[in-house]
């Protein structure tokens, strides 16, 4: 799963050197188009891969010790609706990998939800289904925002894999998401704001945590992407 990222990159650097071969002149810009009309080049699907700096945000997040952000990746698909010649609508598929380093705190015995002074790291990987509005306020730039629900299928602590239900995660968090993008013919080049609305834990408790109930994911992503049919 780590060369994926590596692999999406290649793919789209390669596809926007064989486009740019196949049109001189560049792809067509908004203007190109009728405007008012569905007629626009923010139609079709691509690919995407980034990079994510990964934190906890939220009331309780000073009670971890020695806290510290997860750098870690995001991959999938995207597809793009125009509704005009500015103005679409993105659904997107992606898996993330959030998380935190923090210090370790014990799940058993008399030092439940104490801290232990090994620095470990959390990770929480989701998959993510994003539903943005696209605004293209330029010819090339665009704002995106939206909200997004994420599904929480691996949980790893320590290195260890853990049950999700067992240290008392939720499985399901939304959020919402905003950011600008680029785009160079097929390429695309952006970052955004992974903002998570819900909380971490649906029972800290179960976690041997209970300081930890106000906490939630906050992700800064840069991508890079690819038009397969726009």
């Amino acid at each position: 799963m780590n060369k994926l990222p590596v692999l999406l990159a290649l793919g789209c650097a390669s596809f926007t050197a064989a486009q740019a071969q196949q049109t001189p002149g560049g792809s067509m810009s908004s203007t190109s188009y009728s405007p008012g009309t569905s007629d626009s080049r923010n139609n079709g699907f691509g690919v995407k891969a980034g990079f994510n700096l990964a934190d906890l945000r939220g009331g309780d997040k000073g009670a971890y010790k020695d806290l510290s952000s997860l750098k870690s990746y995001h991959a999938g698909l995207y597809a793009q609706f125009g509704l005009n010649d500015k103005v679409s609508i993105q659904p997107e598929f992606l898996f993330t990998r959030k998380g935190f380093d923090a210090q370790q705190f014990s799940i058993s015995g008399s030092n439940v939800g104490q801290a232990n002074g090994q620095v470990r790291e959390t990770r929480l990987d989701y998959l993510q289904v994003p539903v943005l509005f696209v605004y293209n306020f330029l010819d090339n730039v665009s704002l995106h925002v939206g909200p997004q629900a994420s599904l929480l299928v691996k949980a790893k602590y320590a290195g260890e894999e853990r049950q999700i239900s067992s240290v008392g995660l939720n499985s399901l968090e939304y959020g919402v998401v905003g950011g600008l993008e680029a785009r160079v013919g097929p390429a695309r080049v952006g970052a955004r704001y992974d903002l998570g609305l819900s909380d971490i834990y649906n029972d800290p408790k179960d976690a041997g945590a209970s300081a930890y109930d106000n906490v939630k994911n906050g992700v800064f992503q840069v991508y890079l992407g690819v038009g397969i049919n726009n």
